[in-house]
């Protein structure tokens, strides 16, 4: 079993983008949904109800934000968060973020027709926390789903999954939840089942609803007794911090 893929993004609900490796700690891959949006009512919000955002690429590089949208131009600066955290909402919680200052909110509420502030989470944004920091799927996995919509093959980003990995059989991760996976240099205490929402629906470039991913998994993958309903991929907490590149070795330790 290998890696075969790995994708990020620093703010939570732009594009994937694929990269040859991650630095794992214990929140997960340094960097990847660093940041978070807010609306004005200062409640999150992402590619679930905003397909738009998926046509925005954001890099963090050096501390210097970067967004590119899609007529090619771009604003780039450094992350300045002078002011205090404030209270906004995350999901159903309240979390604590920074507010970052620059360019970055007038070009977002320019671009998306809407009030928009990016955040810096105190603790990362990514959906479940640190019990979650890591995502697996099965190359297998994505072409038995394949199968089943009739399709010749479905882009892995529409599920905007931390690691990409073969040599399993179809869903056979999902007996990875409650064991320990060696991923290169980490070490990942699987904790659950991946539910998945409307986001997979949406092209992973364009933001539009293209594929019912939904109704094809309520079709084959109901009724499993998985810890979350509509399951695809599992995730995980990083116990043994490491590097994971493309092409590293996986395998079961306990």
């Amino acid at each position: 079993m290998n890696v075969t893929a790995l994708s990020v993004t620093p703010i939570k609900g732009t594009r994937v983008q694929r990269v040859r490796e991650v630095a794992l700690g214990r929140d997960g891959a340094r960097g990847n949904r660093r940041f978070f949006l807010i609306d004005e009512r200062g409640r999150m919000i992402n590619a679930k109800s905003l397909g738009e955002l998926q046509t925005i690429v954001a890099e963090c590089v050096d501390n210097v934000l970067t967004l590119t949208f899609p007529d090619g131009q771009s604003i780039s600066g450094p992350v300045n968060t002078r002011e205090e955290p404030i209270a906004v909402r995350f999901f159903s919680t309240t979390v604590q973020a920074r507010p970052v200052d620059g360019p970055f909110a007038e070009a977002l509420s320019e671009h998306l027709g809407r009030p928009i502030r990016v955040m810096e989470s105190l603790i990362g944004a990514v959906d479940r926390g640190r019990q979650g920091g890591v995502s697996l799927i099965s190359r297998a996995s994505l072409e038995r789903l394949a199968q089943a919509a009739g399709e010749t093959e479905i882009d892995a980003r529409r599920f905007r999954m931390l690691i990409e990995v073969d040599g399993l059989d179809a869903h056979e991760e999902d007996g990875w939840v409650g064991h320990v996976v060696q991923v290169g240099e980490a070490e990942i205490r699987f904790r659950g089942h991946v539910g998945r929402c409307l986001v997979t629906s949406r092209d992973p470039d364009t933001g539009q609803v293209t594929l019912p991913t939904l109704d094809i998994l309520g079709e084959y993958r109901k009724g499993l007794g998985t810890t979350e309903p509509l399951p695809f991929g599992i995730y995980g907490e990083v116990v043994k911090e490491g590097f994971v590149r493309v092409g590293d070795a996986v395998k079961a330790v306990q």
